[in-house]
């Protein structure tokens, strides 16, 4: 019998064909989608928000397996955060979460029009350019704003409440950023209503924050407002073992450092992280045109025992508003 030649050739390109197909359907697989997470601060600092993040995003249906993070902290050196950006569009990532602030949703914004961005900060988005409007932001950027840049004038009452007896209080703001004007803004005319006087002062390294808590009986502050920002939430630790050094009476902006610290009134960052992980999952499934969420969610949290070692009581009142109190 003879063979075919161009039968053989047929098949053997078929078996070829056979052979590479789940090569081609394994290309053909939507690759794994990479989220950019951009931050300010410490990875140390952001733990749980970090955890809160991505328990959300989970949620949403994004497990470890079925989604990457490509993580850039910048250590508290807001310098660095342009690099970092443009070095996750680089890496063509799907979509890049912003914390920390202002700062890298701005620098995100710098480097990219076209990779979605959604942040969580505390700042005002509107006032420092990062959308148009909470109900349309523009562009491909959205996210959460949980306004606790706002909060100045809350902490000032409460601190006013615990010692009014006090003229003279103190506020703790970082120069570097977006917000340094609006936040000292905030809390200066607050404080005639209160009949108080508001020292602001300023410090962007540790070294900084140790001289300010040198200065606070020159200047014959009865109590410390701290201005909310990732640096200062980063070295809380430090803020609370001074104030306890130099027995100031001083209020938070995050209840993270009243484990050691006299009291805090702010957002609960954690649960603004939890937003905004569902957000990204939403943009990693095609959502478009999302609205900014405002995290409405504020805590009064007092540490009873930190009042004790300072010779304070709490009154009544504050203790009757408190969403925790620590005994």
């Amino acid at each position: 019998m003879q063979f075919d030649p161009w039968k053989r050739r047929d098949f053997i390109a078929l078996l070829g064909g056979a052979a590479a197909w789940p090569l081609a359907a394994r290309a053909q697989q939507p690759a794994v989608p990479a989220i950019g997470f951009l931050h300010s601060a410490t990875e140390a600092a952001y733990a749980p928000m970090t955890a809160a993040f991505r328990k959300s995003l989970s949620e949403a249906g994004y497990f470890d397996q079925s989604v990457t993070i490509e993580f850039r902290w910048a250590q508290g050196r807001l310098e660095r955060l342009p690099e970092l950006a443009a070095d996750l569009v680089r890496r063509q990532v799907s979509v890049i979460f912003a914390g920390g602030g202002a700062e890298p949703a701005l620098a995100a914004k710098a480097a990219t029009s076209k990779i979605p961005i959604v942040f969580a900060s505390g700042v005002d988005p509107v006032e420092v350019g990062l959308v148009a409007s909470l109900s349309r932001p523009g562009g491909n950027i959205t996210g959460v704003s949980f306004l606790i840049n706002t909060l100045g004038p809350k902490e000032l009452e409460a601190l006013h409440e615990l010692r009014p007896q006090a003229t003279v209080i103190a506020a703790l703001i970082n120069p570097d950023l977006a917000t340094t004007a609006s936040q000292a803004k905030d809390v200066e005319m607050a404080a005639p209503a209160l009949g108080l006087q508001v020292r602001v002062l300023h410090a962007s390294t540790e070294r900084e924050i140790e001289a300010v808590f040198d200065s606070l009986a020159q200047v014959q502050a009865g109590g410390l407002v701290i201005g909310a920002n990732a640096f200062f939430f980063s070295h809380r630790n430090q803020l609370v073992e001074l104030a306890a050094r130099y027995s100031v009476p001083t209020v938070y902006p995050w209840r993270e450092a009243v484990a050691g610290g006299l009291m805090s009134y702010g957002a609960n960052v954690a649960d603004a992280y939890r937003l905004a992980g569902d957000y990204t999952g939403r943009v990693l499934k095609g959502e478009t045109d999302l609205p900014v969420q405002q995290s409405t969610n504020t805590e009064l949290v007092i540490n009873l025992k930190t009042a004790k070692s300072l010779g304070l009581a709490f009154p009544i009142t504050l203790l009757g508003r408190a969403n925790e109190v620590i005994e």
